[in-house]
């Protein structure tokens, strides 16, 4: 077996489905978690990984060190990211174009980098236990067989797979260098035994190293690494469009103002059924998603839904700058109360922040109300460079991770400090940055939270470059905590007034009267307003 050197060696085991990979039922588990364990065993039993892992996170904010729902939410992840990458053109463009030399060159560069910079030590067994059952799973796959294993018969994979678990029976993992060792001798041997590539086996030991880490870590392939750095710089090249799943249909929330798309005539609201001629009933959304993607100054052609009636447009792609302050607004010039929704921070969000604020002040703000709902989160930096903006001194977050240079603390500066009253919306779909943000505002009592608890992950991840294959990877490399030391991952930030969503806020987040949350954080601004005759930035100094 594969073991772990410790007072007690672990077996290595392949998590391969059923109740029996994580242990039977533990009578002394609470009912809500034996609940959530059927309703998941139901979700896997009928493929839905998406909304099984979606269960087991949630699961897991209330019981956070369940082992079973630990692992649970662990195969669910495999399996989540097994059906996206064999969707994913790049990344399967990126498999077949790399050699087998080159690709074990390139997971022991991600394994040092995982020894380097993850916030925990690794687990080298469970990384090499999570490649073998990340390769197993995609091995079971029609895609997978087809694209790699056509002449292949189940029985011969079976055997193939019987003598490798056999060979790894007498092998331990010490260390990085063992793990290494485990994913090119299953390469070797597979290729021997049914002549599977080296490439497509040494990539499912990279994504499955990495799902072991934890649920925010990734590996990315070429379009992926570029469009997250797009998102960090604030701009893309595409159509200028935001885009939601729905039953193989792709709906447009939001039309980015200037953008190809709304120079094509469409809308918020329209339905992509079709790209290039390609139906999303036959392809799928994700693979429709990915076509819309392309060379700076090419064309698409989509065809839409408006008002039951179909129509095409023909979209020429190019660089979109994307704003992650939008909705800039009165919402009540009689009281002075000003509005602007923060969708996400990126290295624009302080420019576009500033000049959002100057245009409320001038228009007669008084209070302020900031719209963090939905917003994942995004640059450390640009969060604690809004908060920045209305705490005028002491500790703004603190970040603590294994490796001495994530420990960071980040301090408040007096310059250009606003003294507008503040309210700050939240949900559970506030994350990360939204959360460093809200905590700062909360802590040090600087305004109001309103809204739900947010999400809860109170974790950093840098984006690494990676240098042999092209690509990156995203690595949790410290927790973060608010200015009082609290830790905020799997916990969240308590509003000070909590009001649960009544109706649904639009995606494009235009404003409802129906938005029972906003329309109380207006009625809680009113009676927070500076004097008419007084500058939000009475002492502002810029």
């Amino acid at each position: 077996m594969l073991l772990v050197t410790s007072a007690a060696a672990t077996p290595f085991t392949v998590m391969a489905g059923g109740d029996d990979r994580v242990g039977g039922e533990d009578p002394t588990r609470s009912a809500a978690v034996q609940q959530v364990i059927a309703q998941g065993s139901d979700l896997e039993s009928r493929g839905q990984w998406s909304d099984a892992l979606i269960l087991y996170q949630d699961a897991l904010k209330v019981t956070p060190h369940d082992r079973q729902l630990q692992q649970r939410r662990s195969l669910a992840r495999l399996h989540y990211d097994l059906e996206k990458r064999q969707s994913d053109r790049s990344f399967l463009a990126q498999v077949e174009s790399t050699s087998g030399t080159t690709a074990q060159s390139l997971y022991g560069e991600i394994l040092l980098k995982i020894q380097s910079y993850h916030v925990d030590d690794p687990d080298w067994n469970e990384i090499a236990r999570f490649g073998l059952t990340s390769l197993k799973l995609a091995i079971q796959t029609p895609e997978f067989r087809q694209r790699y294993l056509a002449n292949a018969t189940d029985q011969q994979i079976e055997l193939a797979f019987a003598d490798l678990t056999q060979s790894l029976n007498r092998y331990v993992v010490r260390q990085r260098s063992d793990a290494v060792w485990v994913a090119g001798h299953c390469a070797e041997h597979l290729q021997k035994t049914l002549s599977l590539p080296t490439s497509p086996v040494i990539f499912e030991f990279v994504c499955g190293a990495v799902s072991a880490l934890d649920p925010y870590s990734a590996f990315m392939s070429d379009n992926q690494y570029g469009e997250t750095m797009s998102q960090i710089e604030g701009n893309f090249v595409g159509l200028g469009v935001e885009l939601r799943t729905e039953n193989d249909m792709l709906e447009i929330v939001n039309v980015i103002a200037g953008g190809p798309a709304e120079q094509a005539g469409i809308l918020s609201g329209d339905t992509i059924v079709a790209v290039d001629s390609k139906l999303l009933t036959e392809i799928g959304s994700d693979v429709a998603a990915d076509m819309l993607r392309g060379v700076e100054g090419s064309t698409v052609a989509v065809t839409l839904v408006r008002d039951s009636r179909h129509y095409q447009a023909n979209v020429t792609r190019r660089r979109v700058d994307i704003p992650s302050v939008d909705n800039i607004r009165m919402v009540d010039q009689a009281g002075g109360v000003g509005y602007l929704r923060i969708s996400s921070f990126q290295k624009t969000t302080a420019r576009d922040f500033d000049e959002a604020l100057w245009q409320l002040q001038r228009s007669g703000m008084r209070s302020l109300v900031m719209d963090l709902r939905g917003n994942p989160g995004g640059l450390l930096t640009a969060a604690v460079e809004i908060a920045d903006r209305f705490v005028a001194s002491g500790v703004l977050v603190s970040t603590r991770g294994r490796n001495p240079l994530e420990d960071f603390t980040h301090r408040a500066h007096n310059r250009g400090t606003w003294n507008v009253p503040l309210v700050v919306l939240i949900d559970h779909d506030s994350a990360s940055a939204s959360e460093i943000l809200a905590a700062a505002i909360r802590d040090h009592k600087r305004g109001q939270i309103v809204g739900e608890k947010s999400y809860g992950k109170g974790s950093v991840q840098g984006i690494f470059p990676l240098n042999i294959s092209g690509g990156g990877i995203r690595l949790t490399t410290a927790k973060f905590y608010s200015p009082t030391g609290s830790e905020i991952n799997q916990i969240g930030v308590s509003p000070d007034v909590e009001i649960h969503q009544t109706a649904k806020i639009p995606a494009d987040g235009t404003l409802s009267d129906s938005d029972n949350v906003l329309q109380s954080a207006i009625a809680l601004a009113r009676t927070h307003t500076t004097p008419q005759n007084l500058s939000p930035k009475s002492v502002a100094g810029r």
